[in-house]
């Protein structure tokens, strides 16, 4: 169901977005520019308290840094000094993270940033891809075009499995650790490939998005429901998350290349048992973890999640109305004065004070969405 074009959007729809995206720029950017910045390791903080200090680092993540490169990216050209940052967690994103013995980038670091976690992760592997591809499209440079090159290049040959799917996690040593292939860190993957072929063609970079989202069909779609299940089909204790849903709903909605796919086909017609069973009516609120008979794994309702669920609509709805009420609830529910609850619990109390830095992408990819709905 292809979103259906207007040229007039309700002025209450104009005026929540604008509100949505001056708390963006006012607010929460800020928070990452100023107290959220270590300035001695030229790093976000893992997260800030509710009181805006931040949390005492326990390690600093390869897919942090990433996350804030893409938001500073997008911000280039619109916001004083995000050139700036954006080239120091380039930098950072190097000088900390790469394995110069073995290539590709460590999952973490300590607090005085020696290697903590060794291993490689898919997951972060991906966030690079994505966020030097952004990069690379703002500023043109050759050595974001070499490392954008150069994970392409590890992906492929370190990651990749012989049925288009790839191994979630390996060793430092790129040794086989018998992970598997999991959802998550592939949709990201499809999203780093898309942001790829967004700024240049690339044929293999194609072929493997189409096969990656072939595998992910024959591999992890609940042949009953048509939901796309987190681990393959016939996994121990397997659920399926909405949020996940929608997300990758979304990203093949979006895509002329994937529309119309088989993988898209099954997202598209499991988007109302999805809504069905992962959105409470009253509050709009996105429930996390869910089994296939609606029960809840974890019911706890994450500002990620409505972010997705928000910019899915933006695909999928034939109104401005279903928009309108998603972006009321992630307003009243999700975003206050001094920042984000990145958690509610089941009953709708908050859960979590705490603002880690790697939600700004979402509601930085959410707000590119709504942008691009209101556009049309």
């Amino acid at each position: 169901m292809p979103h259906q074009p207007h040229s007039t959007p309700q002025p209450e729809l104009t005026a929540l977005f604008a509100s949505v995206q001056q708390h963006f720029r006012d607010v929460i950017v800020p928070l990452w520019q100023g107290p959220g910045w270590n300035a001695d390791m030229a790093l976000p903080y893992e997260a800030l308290d509710a009181d805006h200090h931040p949390l005492p680092p326990q390690r600093y993540r390869a897919m942090a840094c990433a996350r804030q490169l893409y938001v500073f990216s997008s911000l280039i050209g619109q916001l004083a000094g995000a050139e700036d940052r954006a080239a120091a967690l380039f930098r950072s994103l190097q000088q900390h993270f790469h394995d110069a013995e073995h290539g590709g980038w460590f999952y973490s670091i300590d607090p005085q940033g020696a290697p903590l976690d060794r291993r490689k992760d898919l997951y972060t592997h991906a966030f690079i891809l994505f966020a030097c591809a952004h990069y690379w499209d703002k500023v043109r440079e050759p050595l974001v075009e070499s490392v954008l090159n150069a994970t392409l290049k590890v992906i492929a040959q370190r990651f990749a499995t012989n049925d288009g799917l790839y191994e979630a996690c390996l060793e430092q040593d790129w040794s086989s650790l018998d992970t598997g292939p999991l959802q998550n860190p592939l949709m990201h993957l499809a999203e780093a490939f898309l942001a790829t072929l967004s700024i240049r063609a690339d044929a293999p970079v194609q072929r493997a998005l189409v096969e990656l989202c072939s595998g992910m069909h024959q591999r992890f779609i609940d042949p009953q429901h048509d939901v796309l299940m987190e681990k393959p089909l016939g996994a121990v204790d397997n659920w399926f998350e909405p949020g996940h849903q929608f997300e990758w709903f979304f990203l093949l909605e979006s895509s002329p290349l994937l529309r119309g796919s088989p993988l898209h086909d099954s997202l598209d017609r499991a988007f109302a048992f999805t809504e069905q069973l992962g959105v409470e009516e009253s509050s709009g609120a996105v429930r996390a973890m869910l089994t296939l008979d609606g029960q809840a794994k974890d019911g706890t309702q994450r500002i990620w999640a409505q972010a997705e669920y928000l910019r899915a609509l933006t695909l999928r709805a034939n109104s401005d109305a279903a928009v309108i009420r998603q972006l009321q609830a992630l307003l009243q529910h999700s975003l206050h004065a001094h920042g984000w609850y990145e958690c509610r619990d089941e009953n709708g109390e908050v859960s979590r004070r705490d603002m880690p830095s790697t939600t700004p992408y979402h509601l930085a990819t959410c707000y590119r969405g709504l942008a691009e709905y209101l556009a049309d």
